[in-house]
C-alpha cells in the first residue's frame, strides 16, 4: 500500500499518561477513559485500507488488544514529541508515498475523516487537522516531511498550530475541521460519551 497511517499511543497504565485530566478526576477514571479512546482509535481504522502503524510511548505490547495481523507495532524513539514524529516519518516514508500520523484521544474522529485526510494529499503537500487547543490531531505529508517541522516548537503548549503553520507555509497545505481532544476535564465534562466514565468517578469520591 501506499499510504500509511501513523498512530501514536501511550501504554495504557494506571498513573501514566493524561495527567492533565488525571488531576481532575484521578487516575481510575482517567485510564478508563484512555482505554475508551484506544477502542475507538481501533475501531476507526482496522478497516482504513492503507498500512497501519502503532507507534508505543515505551515498550512494544506483543500480545494486546492492537491485532498484530492489522497493525505494525513500532517504538517511539526520540528525546521529545518532535524527534519521535520525525523518527516515525522517516521509518513509515522509506516504504509509503503518503504518511498520516494521528494521536490516540480523538472520541469524534471517524474512519471517513480519515479517509477524507488521505485524499487531501492527492492534491496537497501536506493536511493538518486543528486542535481548539492550539494544536493539532492530524498531520500528514506527501513525499517527505518538509525540514524544520518537527523542531523548535514548544510541545504541550497553544503554539504549536501557529508554529507548524509558519514552517508550512510555502507548500500547499489542507486544513481539516478543527476538534478538540482529551487532555483536561472541560473537554468531556459535556460530551455524553463521557458520562459514564464521570459518574464512576464522582461515586468513588
Amino acid at each position: 500500500m501506499k499510504n500509511a497511517l501513523i498512530i501514536f499511543t501511550r501504554n495504557p497504565e494506571l498513573g501514566k499518561g493524561k495527567r492533565r485530566l488525571a488531576a481532575t478526576i484521578g487516575d481510575t477514571a482517567t485510564l478508563a477513559i484512555y482505554t475508551f479512546l484506544l477502542d475507538h482509535t481501533r475501531s476507526i481504522t482496522a478497516e482504513l485500507a492503507v498500512t497501519k502503524q502503532v507507534w508505543y510511548s515505551e515498550r512494544i505490547h506483543k500480545e494486546d488488544a492492537w491485532d498484530n495481523a492489522v497493525f505494525g507495532k513500532y517504538e517511539q524513539q526520540g528525546a521529545d514529541l518532535g524527534e519521535r514524529m520525525q523518527h516515525a516519518f522517516e521509518t513509515a516514508f522509506k516504504n509509503h508515498d503518503k504518511v498520516i500520523i494521528v494521536g490516540s484521544d480523538m472520541h469524534d474522529l471517524t474512519q471517513a475523516d480519515l479517509e477524507y485526510a488521505f485524499k487531501q494529499l492527492d492534491s496537497h503537500d501536506a493536511v493538518i487537522g486543528p486542535a481548539t487547543d492550539g494544536g493539532y490531531y492530524l498531520l500528514g505529508f506527501n513525499d517527505c516531511v518538509p525540514a524544520g517541522v518537527f523542531v523548535n516548537k514548544e510541545w504541550g503548549t497553544d503554539s504549536v498550530l501557529k508554529a507548524t503553520l509558519a514552517t508550512l507555509e510555502d507548500i500547499k497545505i489542507a486544513q481539516l475541521t478543527p476538534r478538540n481532544d482529551v487532555d483536561y476535564y472541560d473537554d468531556i465534562k459535556d460530551i455524553d460519551v463521557f458520562q459514564p466514565f464521570l459518574r464512576e468517578y464522582l461515586r468513588d469520591t
